[in-house]
C-alpha cells in the first residue's frame, strides 16, 4: 500500500507545480478532483499527461463532481447531493459520463463520485431510478475500460452492497472513506469492511467525528485524531488482501493542511509497515 493525497483540477491549477509538491512530500500517487465541467477536455488532458510524465506521479482514480447545488448536511444535502434528487439527475449524469471519456483521456481507470443519499428501501420509487442512471454510468465506464467506484458516507454500508449487487455489473466499486461513514452516522469503517470489503477499489486517508446533531455532519479531524480506528482499520485492509494506495484527503487549505498531511501520512506508512 502506498501513500498518496488529494489533488484538485482548477482553472488556475498548475498540475507540474502540484506534482513537484507531492514528489517532495514523499508521495508519488494522488486522486485528481474536478468539479468544472469546462476542464473535462482534449485539452486539459494533455496537460495532465504532461504532468503526470514529467514528475512521475501514478493517478489512481479520477474524482468526478457534478453541476448544480450541493449542500453538505443531513437537510438541503438529500435535495441537492448527486444522482439522487431527480431534477438534476440526467444533467449530472451527462457530466459523469464525460468524466469517464476524460479519465479515458488521462489514462486513469477508476471513476469516482458521490451518489447521494441513497435511498435504505429498495422499493422506494427514487431507489430505481437512481439504479437504473448508475447502469448507465457503469456501462459507460465498462466500454472505457474503467470501474465505476461509490464514494461512501451518505449511504449504509448495506444500501451501498445492496446497490453495487442491483446494478448488476462486474466494474462497480467502493472508494471507501473512513471518515465519511462517521461523519454522516452511517457506521463504522473496520465493521463496514465485512459488508462490502471485496468490492474495495480505493480508500482514502481521512479521519471524523460522529455528527452531534441532526442536521450537520460530524467534524472532520486531522488523521488520528477523529473516531477511525486506523490501526484496527489498516490491519483489516491487510486481511481483507488489499493492496491498492491510499490516498488522503484534509478538507481545509494553507500551511495547516500540508502539516496534516505530512502527519497523517506518517502514521499511515508505520501502520503499513508494522506486521
Amino acid at each position: 500500500m502506498r501513500v498518496g493525497v488529494v489533488v484538485g483540477l482548477h482553472k488556475d491549477t498548475d498540475l507540474k507545480e502540484k506534482f513537484s509538491e507531492l514528489r517532495e512530500m514523499g508521495m508519488e500517487s494522488c486522486q485528481l478532483v474536478c468539479w468544472d465541467r469546462t476542464l473535462l477536455n482534449e485539452e486539459m488532458a494533455a496537460l495532465v499527461k504532461q504532468a503526470v510524465e514529467e514528475e512521475k506521479i501514478d493517478i489512481t482514480a479520477f474524482w468526478c463532481g457534478w453541476e448544480g447545488p450541493r449542500t453538505w448536511n443531513f437537510y438541503e444535502g438529500q435535495e441537492t447531493l448527486g444522482l439522487v434528487p431527480a431534477a438534476f439527475r440526467f444533467q449530472r449524469l451527462q457530466m459523469l459520463m464525460e468524466g469517464s471519456d476524460f479519465a479515458k483521456l488521462i489514462g486513469v481507470k477508476n471513476l469516482v463520485t458521490h451518489v447521494g443519499y441513497m435511498p435504505e428501501n429498495p422499493y422506494d420509487p427514487n431507489y430505481q431510478g437512481v439504479i437504473i442512471c448508475l447502469k448507465e454510468l457503469a456501462a459507460k465506464c465498462r466500454e472505457n475500460g474503467q470501474n465505476f467506484l461509490f464514494e461512501t458516507g451518505q449511504e449504509t454500508p448495506v444500501t451501498l452492497k445492496r446497490a453495487i449487487q442491483d446494478i448488476g455489473l462486474d466494474n462497480v466499486g467502493v472508494n471507501l472513506d473512513p471518515a465519511n461513514l462517521f461523519m454522516y452516522g452511517k457506521g463504522n469503517p473496520v465493521d463496514a469492511l465485512d459488508v462490502f470489503g471485496e468490492y474495495v477499489l480505493g480508500i482514502h486517508g481521512k479521519d471524523g467525528c460522529y455528527p452531534t446533531d441532526g442536521h450537520e455532519l460530524g467534524a472532520e479531524m486531522p488523521l488520528g485524531q477523529g473516531r477511525v480506528n486506523y490501526p484496527a482499520f489498516i490491519r483489516k485492509l491487510k486481511g481483507i488482501g488489499y493492496e491498492g494506495d491510499i490516498t488522503i484527503e484534509r478538507e481545509i487549505s494553507g500551511e495547516e493542511q500540508k502539516k496534516d498531511i505530512l502527519m497523517g501520512k506518517k502514521l499511515l506508512e508505520d501502520l503499513i509497515a508494522a506486521e
